[in-house]
Order: structure tokens, then sequence, then C-alpha cells
């Protein structure tokens, strides 16, 4: 890492991306998407976080062009619209965001923080974690962490699909041994999925398209799961003890004769056409739940989501800033020491000098030069560099860079010569500029 570092992010995510270009950007794990970006000679550190909504990568690197040219290889098969680019700041700034829920389907919801922290530790295994993103993924953990115990952004459900599965485990008293069936791979229905794969033995994902209902099966951790497709319903709903259905058809897609013989079923309509059939609804041995019911249970919990989303918001503002600042002093530290070093190098060499002549020196006069000199050889190494920048400054017209050189050495009307200023000068330097000057350029400038 050096001064200049800076983070470079990447993401792919259920916002801008369907299903298709989230998978498309994702690698075998994010262990191996960080070893391929390390791979890269221009990258220092890397960190990578997959979910079953997300994919987002970020590289440090001293240029920011080799950084975007290092994430380009991620999303090289995503469509452009599916891809949202950030610089430095909006990285940092976003790392928290994710880590708080806010950028999550459901706003607030906690599967997030633990998949961030695993993707850290993922990271640094593969030893992607440098100092530059030590801080920021520390931070952000630590936000999202603050974020759940400091305000209510996790209180409640606000996910119809979430809903859905708490009442189902209330009605039907335990869900352990259950299998579900979810009817439909879109926001709810996948939100759906994943609330039942932390309560019943069994999930299936029904879809119309296949491949979508095996992409949301295989994101579901921790149960075990299959895929169908629309044309296998009827005996993956006899099979099935809860179904959530979620599909954007436009007519119903389950009726009276899927379920004749299917036995206790307890359904769940969040669709709108609905996709459950009235005449269901006669049958003994099934309940169905529609949509107007799920509503009720989620409107005053998503309010109160909202109240605390803003109270994350003002933290991560703060938050933000005190990373940057601590960003900015890391930077100037590394800056101080290696001028320091630079400086003691200098001295020690010149020093040597010195002491060897004064051994050799007969006279008084003899000594003070020999001093003479080492002040003069001390002098013009240390501001040799700082010289040739301040007229490469001058002949660019860069006055920003001088004054802020005038500033840092600050040199006064009894300090001898101030740097020659080119003739014709002063119209060049806004007001702003001079009111900081000090009056010996001044005078220089306006003769």
């Amino acid at each position: 890492m050096t001064t200049a570092s800076v983070i470079s992010g990447v993401s792919v995510a259920h916002q801008h991306a369907d299903l298709d270009a989230i998978d498309a950007a994702a690698a075998e794990d994010a262990r191996t998407l960080v070893a391929d970006l390390l791979a890269v000679p221009e990258v220092d550190e890397a960190f990578a976080l997959q979910t079953c909504n997300r994919v987002e990568a970020y590289v440090v690197t001293d240029d920011e062009a080799d950084g975007r040219t290092a994430l380009a290889g991620v999303v090289a098969d995503v469509p452009a619209e599916g891809v949202v680019p950030m610089d430095h700041e909006t990285s940092l700034r976003h790392l928290m965001r994710v880590a708080c829920g806010l950028e999550s389907l459901v706003v607030g919801e906690d599967q997030i923080l633990g998949q961030f922290r695993d993707a850290y530790l993922a990271s640094r295994a593969a030893g992607g974690v440098g100092p530059v993103l030590e801080e920021a993924l520390t931070k952000a953990i630590h936000v999202g962490e603050r974020a759940r115990t400091e305000t209510a952004i996790n209180e409640g459900v606000v996910s119809l699909g979430s809903a859905a599965v708490r009442l189902a485990e209330t009605d039907l008293d335990a869900l352990d041994d259950a299998t579900a069936l979810v009817v439909g791979t879109g926001e709810m229905g996948t939100l759906a999925a994943r609330s039942l794969a932390d309560r019943v033995a069994h999930v299936v994902v029904a879809n119309r398209t296949l491949a979508t209902a095996e992409h949301v099966a295989r994101t579901l951790d921790g149960v075990e799961s299959s895929a169908v497709g629309l044309g296998a319903l009827s005996p993956a709903l006899e099979a099935a003890d809860v179904v959530v259905s979620a599909t954007g058809a436009p007519t119903t897609v389950i009726d009276a004769g899927h379920l004749s013989t299917a036995g206790e079923t307890y359904l769940v309509d969040l669709a709108r056409p609905r996709d459950v059939d009235a005449g269901v609804e006669s049958l003994a041995d099934v309940t169905v739940v529609d949509l107007d019911t799920l509503e009720d249970v989620t409107d005053a919990t998503a309010e109160r989501r909202a109240v605390a989303a803003r109270e994350v918001e003002a933290m991560i503002d703060r938050e933000f800033e005190n990373l940057l600042a601590q960003y900015k002093r890391k930077r100037a530290d590394e800056a101080i020491g290696a001028m320091y070093e630079g400086a003691e190098r200098i001295k020690t060499r010149e020093v040597g000098k010195a002491l060897s002549r004064l051994d050799a020196a007969e006279s008084d006069e003899e000594r003070h030069e020999v001093v003479e000199s080492l002040a003069d050889a001390l002098v013009g190494q240390l501001l040799a560099a700082p010289t040739k920048s301040l007229r490469d400054a001058a002949e660019r017209d860069d006055w920003s860079t001088i004054h802020t050189a005038l500033r840092l050495f600050d040199p006064s009307e009894d300090a001898g010569a101030v740097p020659p200023i080119p003739a014709n000068a002063a119209e060049d330097i806004p007001e702003s500029v001079r009111d900081g000057m000090p009056n010996a350029v001044l005078e220089q400038l306006d003769d």
C-alpha cells in the first residue's frame, strides 16, 4: 500500500440486475473471485461478496484506472445496465449500507451481516485483505452491528414472503419436518424461499423456467432443496405441507384439481392477480391465506423500519466521515514518515562526511568552514526535491501548489529570500490565495 492507494468497486445486484446477470458475474465462490483479482499485478488487495441477490468485488490499487481495468473481467458477461461501478468514497459508503441491510431486498434483514462477515473472512484467508480494506470492512461490520442494536431496522417483518412463513409457523405450530413449495422466483418468491429454508426440512422451487428455479434452489443454504417446472406442479403440490405462490401470471396457476387429493395443505397466495383459483377455498383440508391478510401484518413494521432506516443513514454519514478522516491521517503519517526517513539518511551521510573533515581540521577557521559546509549540504539536499517541484509548478501557473508550499515552510521577512516568482504572475492568482500569502511574497508580486 502507498499513500495513493484507492479502492475501486463494482456491484451487480437486484436493484439493477436480474438473476441471469447476477449469475453471470458470480465465480465458484468469493474466495476464488478474490484469488483471480489478486492475480492481476496492479491489485494489492481484493474483497468479494456473493449472495443470491448480489455479486460485488472491490480492489485496492495505486491508480484508479488500474482498479477499473481489474474489475472489468468480473462483469465482462453482464449487460451494462446491470453494472454499478464505484470509486473510492462511493465504495466505502456502499459497504456500510450493505452491511446495515439498506441495500437488501428486505431493508434491515439480518442475514446479510453474517454473509458479509463470511466474505470478509474468506477474502482474508485468500490474502486479499490488507491495511486499506481491513479498515473499510471492519468499519462496515461495526456499523452493521450498531444499526441492529441501536435502531429498530431489523424488528418485525416487512417482507410479504417472510410474513407468510411467520404466519404459517404460527398456525401450524411447527415446520421442522415440513416440505415447502414456492411457486415463482420473483422478489417475493425468493424471499419466501429464503425464509422457509431456515424453518423446514425441504424446499421445492417451481417456476415456468426450470433453470431459474434451479438457480434460486442453489442459493438456499442449510436445507435440502430442489427445483421443478410448472409442468410438475401437481405432484409437487401433493408432496407439500406449505405452499407459497407468487408468480406474475395473468391468470390463476393453482386450482382445485391440483389439490383434490393433496391432504392438509397451508397455501399462501402472494400474487396479484391471484395465483389460486377461488374454488380451492372450498376444499376442506386446504387453508388459503391471501395478500390482504399479510399486508395488514407488514404495514406497521414497514413504517417502523422506514424511520429506523433514516437513523441508520445518519449513522453511516457520521461513520463515513470518521473513516475518511482516518484514511487521511494515515496517509499523512506515511508521507511524514517517508519525509523523515529521507531526511535522516541525508543527515547521517553528511554528518559522517563533516566529522571526517573535522578530525582533519587544524584551526577554528577550518572547523567553521566544515560546519557551514554541512549546513549548506543539508539545506541543499533537503530542499532539492521541493525546489524542483515548485519550479515545475510555476511553469504550469500552478499557484495552489506554490501557496501550499509557502504555508508548509512558512517563510517570513526575517527568514531570508523567498523563491523567485515569475513576472506578471500576480494577475493569475485568485484573491482567496493571495489572502493567505506571507507579506514577503505579496511585496514581490506587487513590485
